[in-house]
């Protein structure tokens, strides 16, 4: 029998990779099969004299392979680009890439459906590159859009791993702006790829030096010839001794270099490597013709984007040293990664540099990375209310504790020189002493060899970090001290902290499924305390500091640390096991927010017991910034469900209403903001496609759509040819034909799927519950149409654009004729509008006195049960004198009343959305 909680946890790991590599890796075991599995090898450990504890080896599978991860989604553009990876597949080894997917399963223990799901968006990202063997000179760039600490560094390790197997040669990894960060990266990139130490080699086929680590080292695993000229030491970046202890030739095997992004080392990294391997061409440029490069830009929204003001003029350092190294390359491919994409999806798509060419636009694809279902993401932590009827609001779960006394400790506007108090808050003692037991509850579950982390973040300031640094560290000394009974206190402080642990942690941990979070008694708990609190070390994580968070110096025992930082803990870097967070630094930009989230991530087996301590101004921003990211990933996922590429739609980012920014002005220059509500207001189609296939779909979407006016209401019509009206009809009805209208492109503010949208939320708070549908008509017209059998004339409206048959679309300057918008209305309300316009006309000094109610006025007079639906058959000039009449186009208008709850959502849109004239939309009635 294991008699340390130390035997159990490994040995209940060997079990568990046992028994995932019985179950089948294509697909998600039954319960049934998972039992079958766990009975076969805790009978094959018995009998070689290995005991595991059966049931809880069960409840680890269990829940490992209960683990689920959507597809990624995503935009493309297939310019220029030559499809390649199928036909690869059989003619390529894949072995860097095998030996990864291994590692991950057999000694990361990653759910197999998070492998799999790895593997096909890696395949998804690939196939979107050029092949490498691909003659001829070529660009690609994309954007991945993954979470805070959700695994995008794994996942383009993985992406690297398949590149490098292709046959990219010279892939290059651009680590944040930290030494710590790009250091923690190398090392992650030695395990997962490159399989051995660079700190104590260059290559793996280093004769004499193995020091193999990571996938490398797992047994049977393949020695395959790669080399990094970085380390991860904290001075293992790329510079003139790196280059100078470079003793192998470029191009013959893969070489792979991880970078901090500054422009001074990457262009020294690009003159070495065009001295080394270029060739000029005819400008007398070095270039490199035989090596394909491939650029992996993480956090690619932090130092990446170009800030000035002028995308035309020179770019800011970093951003030019990038495209400078891209455009040294004939064959060259960038993916970005971010969990915050605001700044890069307003980077303008058109630049093109005489010397650096295009900016780094994502012009090949967009794609999203969904989570797996056992992430501790935002939408869990703080809850997300979702618009869709299809899918439920996710509570937010019981992790988030108030602070509110620390504003006299340290407020939240301070300076460099200021001194915080002597008291800590109280808030803040109870969260050392909630870190103190979440480790010795971790312990009480077996979790003895692992890494605790506790993150304060109350300053960007290093000075006042350190004072805050040994205020943290007194505290806990005299914490240890009074619980070695030294002053007799030792009875007191574990009272206090059972009575925390009962009216804190034992609810919360009710709060989860018993197989996600062992219930624990105090009684289990109190021994493990004072192992657990001598193991904590207060450290202080900045530029100035020394201090150095070595989680893989104490992989084998584990590291407990208590960090105080600021800045860079906001970027990339990983704090390992985070249980505990306090946080008060504020920020006043959604991907700062984000960023600063370094509480979000994996915590398996013990999220009952991560906190986070923080401010209610600071909750309620997070909130919102949680329903605008993912808005913006749904906006992704119904773009690349329409086929569409990043070139052609425009992305857009709600703004805040607590006065929160996208991003840092200078990284959206070229986002404009505009207003997306629809209360009040009157969008129409000004714009039509002319392709067959939308005309067509469009007639079809309003024959269906008359067809179920009919059998939810009954027609109104006085002569043949003219109006048919509907009234009492239901919102689902018409919000059902607005999902189906297709409009053009480059229409104006009409974007009938946010429309059918907006009804829905009105109607979730009572408002727009019927309407009344109009199917314009003209009595007099020479070719009336038969619409779900009545006979309706189409009316006509002149083209604005004579060209419009070589353009592929017919504007117009309005589809309403102006009194049909008070059709449905009571004179009174018609005369309230007619007044109010007259009104308006006279304090603006208009000399000419109206004669008819504007639309604006008209909508301020319905009431919220009076909105109306306009259709119009359009007529379509022949295209010769005695040619057939082509099918007409159809036309909408929605008169929406004033909503008295829903108030102008604004959103940032980037220039491919100012582009298609959605910030143009004007309202003003007769087409001005």
């Amino acid at each position: 029998m294991s008699s340390t909680p130390e035997d159990s946890f490994e040995s209940l790991a060997k079990a568990r990779r046992l028994v995932l590599a019985l179950l089948s890796q294509d697909r998600q075991p039954t319960p049934e099969e998972v039992q079958n599995a766990v009975t076969v090898i805790f009978g094959m450990l018995a009998g070689q004299g290995e005991v595991v504890d059966r049931d809880q080896l069960a409840k680890e599978i269990e829940a490992i392979t209960a683990v689920f991860q959507e597809g990624s989604s995503g935009l493309e553009s297939d310019r220029g680009h030559e499809p390649w990876l199928p036909e690869a597949k059989n003619d390529r080894e894949w072995d860097f890439w095998e030996r990864y997917r291994r590692y991950l399963e057999d000694v990361r223990s990653l759910p197999p459906v998070v492998v799999r799901r790895l593997d096909q968006s890696t395949d998804e990202v690939l196939s979107q590159l050029e092949d490498p063997r691909r003659i001829g000179s070529w660009r690609r760039t994309g954007l991945v859009i993954g979470q805070v600490q959700s695994g995008k560094t794994g996942q383009y390790i993985g992406l690297a791993a398949k590149a490098v197997d292709a046959g990219y040669q010279f892939v290059v990894v651009l680590a944040g702006i930290h030494n710590d960060l790009r250091s923690q990266t190398q090392l992650r990139v030695d395990e997962g790829l490159l399989g051995f130490d660079t700190q104590h080699q260059q290559r793996s086929n280093q004769n004499g030096k193995s020091r193999l680590m990571g996938a490398g080292r797992m047994p049977g695993a393949k020695r395959l010839d790669i080399a990094s000229p970085t380390n991860s030491s904290e001075k293992g970046d790329f510079g003139r001794q790196a280059a100078n202890a470079v003793n192998f030739p470029l191009g013959r095997f893969p070489v792979v270099l991880v970078v901090k992004k500054h422009w001074k080392i990457l262009e020294y990294l690009r003159t070495w490597v065009t001295e080394v391997q270029g060739a000029e061409d005819e400008t007398g440029r070095k270039v490199v013709r035989d090596i394909p490069l491939f650029v992996i830009d993480d956090e690619a929204d932090n130092a990446s984007i170009n800030t000035k003001r002028d995308p035309d003029a020179d770019p800011t350092k970093t951003n030019a040293a990038i495209r400078d190294l891209m455009q040294s390359f004939e064959k060259s491919a960038y993916v970005g990664y971010t969990a915050t994409p605001y700044a890069n999806i307003y980077i303008d798509p058109d630049v093109d540099h005489a010397a650096l060419g295009a900016d780094l636009f994502p012009d090949s694809f967009i794609r999203t990375l969904p989570s797996p279902s056992n992430y501790l993401g935002p939408e869990r932590v703080f809850g997300l209310q979702v618009d869709n009827d299809d899918e439920d609001d996710v509570p937010p779960l019981p992790l988030v504790r108030p602070v509110d006394d620390a504003e006299s400790w340290v407020p939240s506007k301070h300076k460099s020189a200021f001194v915080p108090s002597d008291d800590l808050p109280q808030s803040l003692r109870e969260a050392i002493a909630s870190f103190v037991l979440s480790c010795a509850a971790r312990r009480a579950r077996g979790q003895t060899k692992v890494h605790n982390s506790m993150l304060v973040h109350v300053t960007r300031f290093t000075a006042v970090q350190g004072i805050v640094r040994d205020q943290v560290a007194d505290h806990l000394g005299l914490l240890v001290d009074s619980l070695r009974d030294r002053y007799g206190q030792a009875p007191e402080r574990m009272a206090e902290l059972q009575a925390l642990w009962e009216r804190d942690f034992v609810p919360t941990t009710d709060h989860f499924p018993a197989d996600e979070a062992e219930p624990l008694t105090w009684e289990e708990v109190a021994p493990q305390v004072m192992p657990a609190l001598r193991k904590i070390v207060v450290k202080t994580v900045n530029g100035a500091s020394r201090d150095a968070l070595d989680y893989y110096e104490h992989r084998r025992t584990g590291l407990s640390v208590i960090a105080i930082g600021g800045q860079k803990l906001s970027r990339g870097l990983t704090l390992e096991g985070l249980t505990v967070s306090y946080y008060l630094r504020t920020s006043n930009t959604y991907d700062t927010l984000l960023q600063m989230g370094r509480w979000f991530g994996f915590r398996p087996g013990y999220e009952d017991l991560c906190r986070l301590y923080t401010t209610s101004d600071l909750q309620a921003k997070y909130v919102e910034v949680t329903a605008a990211t993912d808005e913006l990933r749904r906006e992704v996922e119904e773009m690349a469900a329409l086929n569409l590429t990043p070139r052609n739609f425009g992305l857009k980012v709600r703004a805040s209403s607590l006065g929160l920014a996208i991003t840092a002005t200078n990284k959206m220059r070229q986002g404009t903001k505009v207003m997306l509500s629809y209360s009040g207001e009157g969008p129409e189609t000004v714009i039509f496609n002319l392709a067959q296939k939308t005309v067509d779909q469009n007639l079809k979407a309003l024959e269906d759509f008359v067809q179920r006016l009919d059998g939810v209401a009954a027609a109104e019509s006085k002569v043949p040819g003219g109006n048919v009206a509907w009234k009492s009809v239901p919102s689902e009805v018409i919000a059902d034909f607005l999902s189906s209208y297709e409009t053009d492109r480059m229409a104006q503010r009409v974007r009938p799927r946010f429309i059918a949208k907006y009804i829905d939320q009105c109607v979730a708070v009572g408002e727009l519950p019927e309407w009344t549908v109009h199917l314009v008509g003209k009595s007099a017209a020479q070719d009336p149409q038969n619409v779900a059998g009545h006979t309706i004339g189409p009316v006509t409206r002149a083209a604005i654009n004579p060209g419009f048959r070589t353009e592929g679309r017919y504007t117009i300057r309005r589809v309403l004729s102006p009194p049909d918008e008070y059709l449905d209305l009571e004179p009174a309300q018609v005369k309230a509008a007619l007044d109010a316009t007259q009104m308006a006309a006279a304090m603006k000094k208009k000399e000419k006195v109206p004669q008819t109610p504007s639309g604006e006025h008209l909508r301020w007079q319905r009431r919220p049960d009076q909105a109306l639906l306009l259709i119009y058959l359009i007529e379509r000039p022949a295209a010769s004198p005695d040619g057939e009449a082509e099918p007409p186009l159809v036309g909408f208008k929605v008169s929406f009343p004033r909503s008295e709850h829903q108030s102008d959502t604004e959103y940032v849109v980037n220039t491919i959305w100012q582009q298609e004239g959605l910030d143009t939309f004007d309202d003003e009635e007769g087409g001005e």
